[in-house]
């Protein structure tokens, strides 16, 4: 229990942390010369953090056989989902201000932009069914609606290797992270897990 505890606090510090050092960098006006563009851009990366690290834990369970993981994994999951929202809102309010055609009109020319934005919608039903109570009515179908992650994940790191102009390098190694992840599920991977000497049991998670 002590050891779940501290997985759980571990959970909501990746996302309160980052959300208090937004705060004490805009009140001490450390956001360049640019503030808008910095926050969009400090939000994106957390939200593809969060995300990799959400999809992570099903790796370490199945390395560690420990539990935690998956049990702090929807905490993750709606801290990702929170900061894509942050973002999300930043860009429609500060760069559209509030415009819909604007919007629709940078999802018809910026393919970078149709990109997220299919993530966020992705990301929107995963959110909602994320309760218990959910996953109750849904029941197998639960798994498959909860399996967009992935490619939400995906789509929202070439939506930020596309939004770099410069220097790609963060982009790539969130891409290559990722790309490792999914790789970790693959039917030969599994296989490998299940080689003798691994639990005979284990837990099916996503």
């Amino acid at each position: 229990m002590k050891r779940l505890l501290v997985w759980r606090a571990a959970a909501w510090a990746l996302g309160i942390v980052p959300l208090l050092t937004l705060v004490k960098w805009v009140v001490q006006g450390k956001l360049g010369a640019n503030p808008v563009e910095f926050v969009e851009h400090y939000l994106g990366d957390w939200t593809l953090r969060l995300l990799l690290i959400t999809l992570a834990m099903t790796p370490l369970r199945m390395l560690t056989r420990l539990t935690e993981p998956v049990r702090v994994r929807r905490t993750l999951g709606l801290w990702a989902f929170a900061f894509l929202c942050l973002h999300f809102s930043m860009y429609l309010i500060f760069d559209l201000g509030f415009s819909l055609s604007q919007l629709s009109e940078d999802l018809m020319k910026r393919t970078y932009i149709t990109l997220g934005f299919a993530a966020w919608l992705m990301l929107v039903p995963l959110a909602v069914t994320s309760t218990t109570g959910w996953q109750r009515r849904l029941k197998r179908r639960w798994i498959t609606v909860h399996r967009f992650i992935y490619l939400a994940a995906l789509l929202g790191s070439i939506h930020y290797l596309w939004l770099v102009k410069a220097d790609t390098r963060q982009p790539l190694i969130y891409l290559s992270i990722l790309l490792g992840l999914l790789a970790f599920r693959l039917p030969w991977s599994r296989w490998a897990h299940a080689l003798p000497g691994r639990a005979s049991t284990e837990v099916k998670t996503n």
